[in-house]
């Protein structure tokens, strides 16, 4: 079978089972986050340096507009492409064309002859990063079982941070030992081995033409369903097509010629059992306008704040990106290789947080673990404004990295949980207003963190303080709204029982009525 049309012909796709099972998808989806970060990544060590050899000025200038460059490219494709996968229920073809487009931006980075080209490449990078973290997602969450979805996603998370932790490093050595083509060669390498990967996939709803859910393998054996005997010649591809989350297939009786009259078939009950839609048909869903699909978020209490976290997550992020190296090189005298193992420090610890996020989400609900992740943050980032120890300094860097990044694995859960109550709004939408709320947090990020620390007396502390302030916003949100039972609902409920509330109500109104009757009683006696 061909790796493009794997349903072109009649024959069973080859390796059908791995190649749709969960933990590839999650593989792929992870490995994709990986090189969209370290592709990313891997050039800003050797910008600077280029735009020099080109004549250019005020680089840091001209630099920080290139990263502006990738975030409007990253938010300006998010909303057609989220409603693209989503009305013609396609996952993996855009994977495709957001791999190809971004193998096309490193070649056409690399061989930019000047910054107009540089812009166009990055915009083009940013939406090939848009098709990872929408669809991606959206697929990762269509194949994965409900009650596993934040242990999957947890796993792909550890991508995000891979690519922080390979690509500034990497970009750096390559290009001291071999020049500056030999960062983008070694991004477009991975990019060829991820496009094999997405090559490789197979989609729920295909595998399900083939008697096969790999969401819940043992659900769907069709040769317990069917009566060899009886059967033989009645192939899978002429099962109905079930439809998966947010998809807009509509299930058909598709007729066997072979079988004149299935009706008439010994085993024609269970021929039918075996027909019948294998997804809940409440998940069934028709596609909805861009206009429908916002109103529908903005109604939603959950939707609300796990976007605002979103938001306030890529925005922390980015803020430090260009203070940080200067307060440790104002403090500490830090120079270029420092600053790296700096952030080298703080990106480790994020490789355990996400998986771990994800693995007790699946357990005891994202309303705790997002709760946990973000109070713990908080004093951390008060801890930073200190100067007078630089390894406490460092500690505290890790310390807040490894909590903020153990919130991620919970908002995606969190929104996947509200996308599936809400009729006509698939994973597509709604992880294309994730995306839609971090491009915008990244892309201001930037330029409010540098704005700040240039003009402000203690710029650092400055930061600081409005992370921390945001971050306490966060907290009490996800104390109030987070999960299908919110922790303060949980209190409320602690303290103040319904039933004995409604205990006290229905003795109250007992005691109202037995003061009436003895009162008519009175009145009547005393008539």
């Amino acid at each position: 079978m061909g790796l493009w049309m794997p349903l072109s012909s009649n024959r069973k796709p080859w390796g059908l089972r791995w190649r749709s099972s969960v933990w590839f998808i999650t593989t792929v989806v992870g490995f994709g986050i990986t090189t969209d970060l370290l592709v990313y990544s891997i050039v800003i060590p050797v910008l600077p340096f280029q735009l020099e050899r080109l004549s250019y000025r005020k680089v840091s200038s001209l630099t920080g507009w290139l990263l502006c460059a990738y975030s409007a490219g990253l938010v300006f494709s998010t909303i057609p492409i989220a409603m693209h996968s989503e009305r013609y229920s396609m996952r993996r073809m855009p994977l495709i064309l957001g791999l190809i487009a971004l193998i096309a931006s490193q070649v056409m980075f690399m061989e930019a002859p000047n910054y107009a080209v540089m812009a166009v490449a990055r915009v083009l990078q940013g939406i090939s990063s848009s098709m990872v973290w929408i669809v991606g997602l959206a697929l990762l969450c269509d194949t994965t079982p409900e009650k596993n979805v934040g242990k999957q996603l947890g796993i792909a998370m550890t991508g995000l941070s891979i690519g922080l932790l390979v690509g500034s490093p990497a970009g750096g050595a390559l290009y001291t030992r071999f020049g500056f083509r030999a960062p983008f060669i070694f991004g477009e390498i991975c990019a060829f081995v991820d496009l094999g990967l997405r090559l490789l996939i197979i989609e729920r709803d295909v595998a399900l033409k083939w008697g096969h859910d790999p969401s819940a393998p043992t659900a769907v054996i069709m040769k317990g369903a069917l009566d060899a005997s009886s059967t033989s010649d009645i192939q899978l591809s002429s099962l109905p097509t079930a439809q998966v989350h947010g998809s807009t297939t509509e299930i058909n009786e598709v007729e066997d010629p072979m079988v004149p009259d299935k009706s008439r078939l010994p085993n024609a009950r269970k021929l039918s059992i075996a027909r019948k839609p294998i997804m809940d048909p409440a998940l069934v869903r028709r596609p909805i306008s861009l206009l429908s699909v916002i109103i529908k978020l903005s109604q939603s209490p959950r939707a609300m704040v796990a976007l605002f976290m979103s938001f306030v997550y890529g925005l922390v992020q980015s803020m430090q990106e260009p203070s940080l190296p200067l307060h440790l090189q104002s403090i500490w005298e830090f120079n270029s290789d420092r600053v790296g193992l700096a952030y080298l420090a703080a990106v480790v610890p994020a490789l355990i947080s996400s998986p771990l996020a994800g693995f007790y989400v699946d357990r005891v609900g994202p309303n705790y673990i997002t709760f946990i992740c973000l109070l713990l943050t908080l004093p951390w980032w008060i801890v930073l404004t200190l100067r007078h120890s630089l390894p406490l300094f460092i500690f505290a860097l890790a310390a807040q990295c490894f909590f903020v990044s153990g919130v991620v694995a919970p908002v995606t859960t969190e929104l996947a949980s509200v996308s599936r109550k809400m009729p006509g709004v698939g994973y597509a939408h709604i992880y294309g207003a994730f995306n839609l709320a971090f491009g915008i947090g990244t892309a201001v990020g930037p330029v409010i963190g540098g704005q700040i620390y240039d003009h402000a007396r203690h710029g650092w502390t400055a930061l600081c303080c409005i992370t921390s302030a945001l971050i306490l916003v966060c907290v009490t949100l996800a104390f109030c709204y987070t999960g299908d039972d919110p922790l303060l609902a949980k209190v409320l409920r602690h303290y103040y029982p319904i039933d004995s509330i409604r205990k006290h109500s229905d003795e109250e109104s007992n005691s109202t009525d037995n003061t009436s009757r003895t009162h008519i009683v009175s009145r009547a006696e005393s008539a």
